[in-house]
């Protein structure tokens, strides 16, 4: 009796998911076509097919740098554009007390500048320290870094334009109406201070950022803390002291406003000094990057030891990266497409895909457009090209792009980003995916997966991107979405494109043209095949694997 049981209910079971099938079999417009293949549907037939593409390399005008969410410092080499690309960058600072006393009898122990840099701890030593390693430093040849106080003032909103337009800055000194004259930036330099043995913490001669944790000493030498690694030195005291502590209680210190204008910013400045160098993302405006004088001065208390003391300068959001390149970058064939699709980070190049030649819907009614073509091959339309009902569903929909190992030199960068070149957004394939906040290199891989290298071994070279472009293949036929331009970049962090709308490219036209600020941000590049080439096996397509029943 119990075996019966079983049988009979699995019976039913079974029969309960003939009668699902039969269902999906009647309702094909509604499946969700992800469930769908060869292996598990005898009604339908999954098949794909590759359709052609137009793409090319887009070289950037000057793109927009004030708001960057990180700032870039240094030189880069540029293995595939054989060239340097130098970034250097000015920011306002603020203080942290509005017309501040300082005390009677100031004496300045120091003045201390700390940037962190972007790191992670690798392993622990014996005596308690922290060995670590730099995330965002590229390269590893000395460079030369200079710090001005600049005499320019960085404005917050634009006087030529709307009430409250934000003025905009670009990566050529530009603010797209006028350039910023270099010798303001370098109004007054800012020295590092040098001991008694004629030595400065860094060497700003030849700089290259060091991974290795910072210790604290008190006068006797004893270890007192530890930090993590970080452009950290002491400055020259004497500028110091005549720019804020002999301005106590005078206007400049008054309020915020007057500061502002009194102390206009600081300009970090990187030169090369040969044919190579290093380049790191900053986080300036971290907790711990600031510029902070300690002093002692009198007790307020009769006949007291003199009380130690802090004047903290913090960097604001207002601030403007410089970025500029050795070599150029050509634009390629919008008509036809390229051979090769350069892409560049930061100031540099990306490249524009059009889907179906690049047509949508027209008025012609005597003849299909490559786009219509598409549309009525997929779905039926009525007479104004609307989806009406599905002839075809869309499994997966695809743009693989392979690397031209040829060109490169191993240094691609790991993500790519695609967004909608007309209406700058992400597609909406990028929201659907899942995002990972805490790792951002595996944050939504689904629709712009990671590069796959040789032997899924990071340090080996790249060998293709899989984009994949689903929803938008589907808004296209289900939704009568227009068939927009789209472009792919390099990315810093694709979780920057979230809430982000495209920076400004300053093209000298009429036309709004955008960059995704996780480019802006990275100085990499790569060099990818396009539709062009000759190499069948890593040409450019889109594929669309689909399903449709078995008539």
């Amino acid at each position: 009796m119990k075996n019966r049981k079983i049988a009979l209910r699995n019976l039913a079971v079974l029969s309960f998911l003939v009668s699902c099938f039969i269902a999906c079999d009647k309702d094909f417009a509604d499946i969700d076509s992800d469930i769908i293949n060869d292996d598990n549907a005898t009604h339908f037939n999954t098949t794909s097919r590759d359709f052609d593409v137009i793409a090319y390399t887009k070289s950037l005008d000057p793109v927009q740098t004030n708001g960057l969410p990180v700032n870039l410092l240094g030189v880069y080499k540029d293995e595939i554009n054989n060239g340097l690309t130098t970034s250097s960058f000015v920011t306002e600072v603020e203080s942290t007390l509005i017309n501040p006393t300082f005390g009677n009898n100031v004496v300045i122990d120091s003045v201390v500048l700390n940037i962190p840099y972007f790191s992670t701890p690798t392993e622990l030593e014996e005596d308690g320290g922290t060995l670590y390693e730099l995330d965002s430093v590229f390269g590893g040849s000395g460079i030369k870094l200079s710090l001005f106080e600049s005499n320019y003032f960085l404005r917050d909103f634009n006087p030529s334009g709307d009430i409250n337009d934000p003025q905009l800055y670009y990566a050529n000194m530009s603010t797209g109406l006028d350039f910023i004259d270099q010798s303001q930036l370098e109004a007054v330099p800012i020295e590092l201070l040098v001991d008694d043995d004629g030595e400065t913490d860094l060497d700003f001669s030849n700089f290259v950022p060091s991974p290795l944790q910072i210790k604290l000493t008190d006068e006797a030498g004893e270890l007192t803390g530890r930090l993590v690694p970080a452009l950290r030195a002491r400055l020259d005291t004497t500028y110091w002291r005549e720019k804020i502590i002999d301005k106590e209680g005078e206007p400049e210190l008054s309020n915020a406003n007057n500061f502002n204008d009194y102390f206009r910013g600081i300009y970090f400045k990187a030169e090369a000094i040969g044919n190579d160098g290093n380049l790191s993302l900053l986080n300036i405006t971290a907790p711990a990057a600031n510029i902070t004088i300690f002093y002692k001065r009198d007790s307020d208390v009769e006949d007291a030891d003199p009380v130690s003391a802090t004047y903290v300068l913090n960097f604001r959001n207002n601030r403007v990266n410089f970025i500029s390149n050795s070599f150029t970058i050509p634009n390629g064939n919008e008509t036809t497409g390229d051979e090769n699709l350069i892409l560049k980070g930061g100031q540099g190049s990306v490249a524009e895909i059009k889907l179906f030649n690049g047509d949508d819907l027209d008025d012609d009614d005597t003849n299909d457009n490559v786009f219509e073509t598409f549309k009525n091959e997929f779905v039926v339309t009525d007479a104004d090209g609307k989806f009406v009902s599905s002839k075809k569903l869309v499994n997966e929909a695809n743009l693989v792009f392979f690397v031209d190992q040829s060109q490169v030199d191993g240094d691609e960068p790991d993500r790519l980003y695609m967004y909608d070149a007309e209406n700058r957004t992400p597609l909406t394939d990028y929201f659907l995916d899942n995002a990972n906040t805490a790792f951002p290199s595996f944050s939504r891989i689904n629709h712009l997966g990671r590069l796959q290298r040789v032997d899924e071994d990071p340090t080996q070279d790249g060998i293709k991107y899989k984009i994949k472009i689903t929803e938008h293949i589907n808004n296209l036929l289900l939704r009568d979405s227009t068939n927009v331009r789209l472009g792919l970049s390099v990315s810093g962090n694709i979780n920057l494109e979230n809430n982000t709308f495209l920076f400004d490219v300053l093209d000298g036209t009429e036309a709004v043209e955008g960059v995704p600020v996780s480019s802006i941000i990275s100085p990499r590049g790569t060099v990818l095949f396009g539709n062009n080439t000759s190499n069948e096996e890593k040409k450019l397509y889109l594929e669309i694997f689909f399903t449709e029943p078995n008539n």
